[in-house]
Parts: C-alpha cells; structure tokens; sequence
C-alpha cells in the first residue's frame, strides 16, 4: 500500500509541493522516519481517497485563538488575541493538593478538544462517554497506551492534561462597534467541563475499571462548541499530533480556506497577527524566529489538505487564496456563521 502511494505521488505530481517530493526520495532511499512515514501515508490517502474523510470537529473560536503550546508556568491568567477577539484562560484548582491544577498546554489537550467537539457535534449531548478502560480512551484520541504509565508516558500526561483543560475556565471578549460610531463589549465565560468523574489508574491504562469514565460539558461550551464548528479530517490530525503548532496552523488553515473560498477573494494576514493568535510562546522581538517555525510547519500542513493550499508568502505577513478543495467538504451547516 505505501510503495503505491508513493508511485501515486509522482504520477499525479502531487510532488510539486517541496516537503511531499522531499519525502517521497527519502522514502525510495529508505531513509524515512517513522513520523514522516506516517505523514506521507496521510498525504497520500488524503489525496488519494479525499471524500473517505473521517469527520472531526474544532470549536471555531479555540481556532482562532489557541491554547498555550508550552507550560505558561505560574501566572495568574493566560491570554490570545486575534483581532477584536481575545481569549483568556484561568486554571482549576486541586482540592486535594491545594494548588493549581496549571494550564493546559501541547498537542494532549489540543487532541482532546477534537475529540470533544467532534463527539459533542455527533451526540448533540453535553455529557460525554469516556470509557471503563484508559487505552481505550487513548487510542481514540490518538494516543499510545504502550508507552508505559511513568511521567513520560502517555497515559500520565493525557491524566494530567485532562484535569488541566476540564477543569479550568475559558473567557472570550470581543470588542464591538456600530456604524454610528457606538462601541460596546461582549464576553463569554465558560466552565468546560464543570461535572465529571474519572475512574482510571494512569499506571495501569489496560485495566478496566467497574465504573464508566465520564464528563458533562458546560452549557455555554456546548453551545460555542455546536455554534459553527470547523470540520477537518481525522487522518490529517493523526499525522499531525505530536506538533502543537502544526495542529493549529492545520485547523487555522482549513477555516481560511473555508473564507476564502466563500467569499471568491484573498485574505491577508499579518506575521503581527498571526503570532497574536498562534504563538504567545514566542518572543515578540524575534518574530523572524517566528516566521520561520511557521513556514516549516505550512510544508507539512499543506501536504495533508485534498489539493495543496493556495499561500503567497509576504514580507509582512501571508495570503490566503481562494480555490482550493477545504480540508473536508462539509454536510451540514458547520461554517453558517462564518463573517
């Protein structure tokens, strides 16, 4: 199956994107990794197979702003812009240890954002099945429970970052302004998931537990969440999933394509902007650093849409153009509200 792909590629000169011809020498020379064999594999079948999409779903508002892709540590509040729009994020609170549980950050509560909002979009449910068994879990949000139960392993962090994200509360406020001249302010507070229990052993995730693990989503996540998801497709994020960065720029990626396309003109988006939104990690005063985890990160993200991505790189900043396929077609109204 992978040596037809790959021969797929070169026939059909999907190889004009740099990072997919790159990848498919390496991969004749057998000098492939494991992720960028696995990121190939989804290119190709995305290409291959684009109306096969597994249907997955993200909040479009946690796509416009985007959790922290390291620890933010200590500080009181943590925080994204983009545009009028800012989000603001609050951690819970340990009872037991008396602290803070911290922030939820990386790609673990990224995947588990997918999965919730794909889930909440399916059942139309706030309360949401997680499971007797912690593999099980892990496996369908795309994590290994081979690893091992240790600190490095994933069942741990997946354990830790699920108290992180379900705990905490999530703000959005948005600036507004009339033709009159009148301006006003909008916020949003949420609790995602204020109801849950957990009856899992993170060391021993094959175990299964008597009791089903469980989490009801707050009212008014719910609703941000059934609003107007953006649709993606499963196989791109499973490629995807060790890169924060790459997972939201993916995400990012297939909301714009959606505008663009909508709208039959080109979206400009400044490097200023953009790293408002996407890279609060990242040093203000080195953007070039910025622009260039960027670019890398573009090379693989668009090897995963069905037809390449249409981007003009500017000194100042990017362009999106219209006609491309999305990332997946759409069946319902996921995107109605789009402006």
């Amino acid at each position: 199956m992978f040596a037809r792909n790959i021969a797929w590629l070169d026939m059909q000169r999907v190889g004009e994107i740099p990072l997919v011809k790159k990848l498919a020498k390496q991969a004749k020379a057998s000098a492939m990794t494991p992720a960028k064999q696995k990121l190939l594999e989804a290119a190709a079948a995305i290409r291959l197979d684009p109306d096969e999409a597994e249907a997955a779903f993200m909040a479009r508002h946690l796509v416009q702003c985007t959790l922290p892709h390291s620890n933010p540590g200590t500080v009181q509040r943590w925080l994204r812009r983009s545009g009028n729009l800012t989000l603001v994020i609050q951690p819970g609170w340990d009872t037991q240890k008396d602290s803070s549980l911290g922030y939820p950050y990386g790609s673990i509560p990224r995947l588990l954002l997918f999965w919730v909002t794909t889930e909440a979009v399916k059942t139309k449910n706030r309360r949401l099945e997680l499971g007797n068994s912690l593999a099980g879990f892990m496996r369908s949000v795309g994590l290994d429970p081979n690893t091992g139960g240790g600190k490095r392993g994933d069942a741990k962090r997946l354990r830790d970052q699920m108290n992180r994200l379900f705990r905490c509360r999530i703000s959005f406020d948005q600036v507004m302004s009339r033709d009159d001249g009148a301006h006003g302010t909008r916020w949003l507070d949420m609790q995602v998931a204020p109801d849950g229990e957990f009856w899992w052993d993170p060391k021993q995730p094959e175990q299964t537990a008597l009791w089903g693990s469980w989490i009801e989503l707050g009212e008014k996540f719910f609703q941000a969440i059934l609003a107007s998801p953006v649709p993606l497709d499963l196989r791109a994020l499973r490629a995807l999933k060790r890169s924060p960065l790459a997972l939201d720029l993916y995400a990012w990626a297939a909301y714009k394509v959606w505008v663009v396309n909508q709208k039959e003109e080109p979206q400009f988006i400044p490097w200023t902007g953009l790293m408002e939104q996407l890279g609060g990690d990242y040093d203000a005063k080195r953007i070039d650093r910025f622009k260039d985890k960027v670019k890398t990160s573009f090379r693989k993200v668009g090897t995963v849409f069905p037809e390449g991505l249409n981007v003009k790189w500017h000194r100042t900043g990017l362009s999106f153009l219209p006609g491309k396929r999305p990332a997946i077609l759409p069946r319902r109204k996921t995107l109605a509200s789009i402006s």
